[in-house]
Formats: structure tokens, sequence, C-alpha cells
């Protein structure tokens, strides 16, 4: 589910998924390359907790780095800095 920016609106939503899916939060912008901040995510990862079960969610970008026919405006360090940080928030949220 995308969750990268105020237009996605709240994690109220989540509380309708059956307990027994698992939810893939896409809190990384793939738009620019510009990382969030990891405690924004976590904060996020939380928010989302209190609607669905934390253990059943996961942490992704967006979409993926080449959502439009002509691409994003990411380079490929870019987008490797974007997937070290679903990793490394991933590991302090999930450890």
């Amino acid at each position: 589910m995308e969750y990268d920016d105020a237009r996605s609106g709240s994690f109220e939503p989540l509380r309708d998924i059956p307990g027994d899916k698992f939810v893939v939060l896409g809190l990384v912008t793939t738009k620019k390359p510009d990382l969030e901040p990891i405690d924004v995510l976590s904060r996020s990862i939380w928010e989302a907790s209190r609607y669905f079960s934390r253990d059943r969610l996961g942490l992704s970008p967006q979409c993926g780095f080449a959502s439009s026919v002509i691409g994003n405006r990411l380079s490929s360090e870019d987008q490797k800095r974007k997937i070290e940080l679903v990793v490394h928030t991933a590991r302090s949220v999930w450890p």
C-alpha cells in the first residue's frame, strides 16, 4: 500500500484487512532522491500498527523506480540508498 505522501491518507483502512494477510507499507518514495528520516519511517510503521499487527507489516519503496514511461529522476546510487534505507529501517523496527 502506497503511503509515501500526505495524499495517501491515514492508516485507518488497515483495520479492514483480514488478520491473516500481510501488508507491505510503501513509505519510501521513488519519486525523488531525498531520503526519508528513519525516525519518521519508524513512527509511520508504529502508527500503522495501531490498525494492523506490526508482526504482519512490512516496509518497501512505494512503487518501482521506473513507475512511469519516462521513469523517475533517481540515479542508480539514489536507488541503492533507498533500498539500504528500507533494510536499515526494517532492522530497527523488527529486530
